[in-house]
């Protein structure tokens, strides 16, 4: 069978040479999910593009030690790929070139999707959109930043703040005239934040609209999700966040599909432990293994869902602090138990409801200009979306 897309590249402008995808597969980055320990084990499984947790602008222009901490890279990435968020052209533009010429990052995405309402409430994240101008003079200031490196920069957004106040069509075209490399679009609004459905017709209406590459981003839980959303829309590819959380053999899925390969193996119980414990392996590498495996913690309820682990082990899987611990535990479970058919195609991480009231500053909606508005804590305390 012949690949269901070519690969996907991602070129700065003016620039000849391309950050080339062949698996055209966005791994999207989850604050606590997807640092380099992470990463390293998404991409033992199967091929797609890497993207290092959310970072923050003024954290990496500032010299935060937090900031400079999340920014590390496993030895098997081919391409060095950071989020950025900001809000202030200048600041973004100045990260953009640190991250280039201190940490050689091959491409940096930009983030305007984030709906959390500390953030939103300020300015930022998914509600920035709105002001137009301010959203076209940061993409301009990253994309001017990363031209004389042939650093291609990247943007995700958001469908909209509301079904009432909608942002990506302006968005796509002010990213596209900006020199940006391509669009990802998560088909939920900021009303919607995590819950409901996503609505894949507007990723389909953004292709139709830009020339640049346009990767869909939303309710992708299998790699029969993904092959479904190219036929539906016609992106270019797919960004899979919490899809993948406890799964990261998913992309090994998605390289199947991808290559036209209909091949999908689910794990049973004694292979997802193996890569439980190549997963604490990996944390323990960047961070010592108490801490790695701390947290860990976190991850366990993911791996093991709807397996028959009793309550007793779950909970002492989500207290471990060493190997002796962890292993002792992964040897107790049964091994030849199946993967649980039942939890395919079904939701995975938060979920939550829909806002009926987005929280903006005052007068936030009044008109789409923002060029002198001051939005320097919109930037604090930002998780991804």
């Amino acid at each position: 069978m012949s690949p269901l897309l070519p690969p996907l590249r991602l070129r700065a402008a003016r620039s000849a040479d391309a950050v080339v995808v062949d698996t055209p597969v966005v791994l999207a980055p989850m604050a606590g999910v997807t640092n380099a320990a992470y990463r390293q084990l998404c991409a033992e499984q199967g091929a797609g593009l890497y993207v290092c947790e959310m970072i923050t602008s003024r954290g990496l222009v500032e010299g935060d030690p937090k900031t400079d901490a999340m920014v590390r890279f496993a030895p098997n990435e081919t391409y060095r790929s950071v989020q950025l968020y900001g809000v202030d052209p200048a600041v973004v533009g100045e990260a953009t070139t640190i991250l280039i010429e201190r940490y050689r990052v091959d491409h940096v995405d930009l983030n305007f999707g984030c709906p959390v309402p500390k953030v939103t409430r300020k300015g930022g994240g998914g509600v920035l959109p709105w002001k137009r101008d301010r959203l076209k003079a940061i993409l301009e200031s990253a994309v001017r930043a990363g031209e004389p490196h042939g650093v291609p920069v990247t943007m995700k957004t958001r469908v909209g703040i509301d079904d009432d106040h909608i942002t990506y069509r302006d968005a796509g075209r002010i990213a596209q005239d900006a020199g940006c490399a391509a669009i990802a679009l998560h088909g939920r609004t900021v009303s919607q934040s995590y819950s409901g459905h996503a609505d894949w017709s507007t990723i389909a209406d953004l292709v139709d609209l830009v020339d640049i590459p346009v990767l869909g981003n939303g309710d992708i839980w299998e790699a029969a999700d993904a092959v479904r959303m190219v036929r539906e829309t016609g992106c270019a590819g797919v960004v899979v966040g919490r899809g993948c959380l406890g799964r990261p053999w998913l992309f090994r899925d998605l390289a199947d599909a991808f290559a036209g390969r209909e091949s999908r193996a689910t794990p049973t119980l004694g292979e997802v432990a193996v890569v439980v414990r190549r997963h604490g392996e990996l944390l323990a590498g960047i961070m010592g293994e108490r801490r790695g495996l701390t947290d860990l913690r976190k991850h366990m309820a993911w791996y093991f869902k709807g397996f028959p682990v009793g309550g007793e082990t779950r909970r002492a899987l989500a207290m471990i602090s060493s190997f002796d611990e962890l292993d002792t535990l992964l040897d107790s479970l049964d091994a030849d138990a199946g993967f649980p058919e039942r939890e395919l195609g079904r939701p995975r991480g938060r979920q939550g409801s829909p806002r009926h009231k987005v929280a903006m500053p005052d007068g936030w909606l009044d008109d789409t200009g923002g060029d002198l508005i001051d939005l320097s804590d919109a930037e604090l305390d930002v998780s991804g979306g």
